[in-house]
């Protein structure tokens, strides 16, 4: 068993005022974000990495370019987002803070599902 500590993680406050804690692993990453309200992240997208972004509490706004169009959608706490290399960005316009764990992997295109479903061994 292995606990990392929030004080052990990388802390990055990015010049929107997003706090981020990095928590890195030879094969992943998992960040915890606080992002404050009325604030926006830089537009990005990534090529190798794969995204995920779970909304842990409050409320952000996903903003994405799919085929050269920009699109937008609402996301709130329990929804959750794959960014599938597009370029994206966040922005908080609520009055609140909003809380997110984002998940970066690079997947090797296997599916594991069954793995996933049936990797517990019960008992001591």
């Amino acid at each position: 068993m292995k606990i990392i500590r929030k004080n052990d993680s990388k802390f990055v406050k990015k010049p929107s005022g997003t706090e981020i804690n990095y928590y890195l692993f030879p094969e992943y990453e998992i960040n915890y974000n606080e992002i404050p309200p009325n604030s926006e992240q830089e537009w990005h997208r990534h090529e190798k990495v794969s995204e995920t972004i779970f909304i842990i509490e409050g409320e952000l706004i996903i903003l994405w370019t799919e085929n050269g169009e920009e699109k937008s959608e609402k996301i709130r706490t329990g929804d959750l987002v794959e960014s599938e290399k597009s370029s994206h960005t966040i922005k908080n316009d609520s009055k609140q803070i909003a809380k997110s764990i984002v998940i970066k992997q690079i997947l090797k295109g296997e599916d594991n599902s069954k793995i996933f479903k049936n990797d517990k061994i019960y008992g001591k």
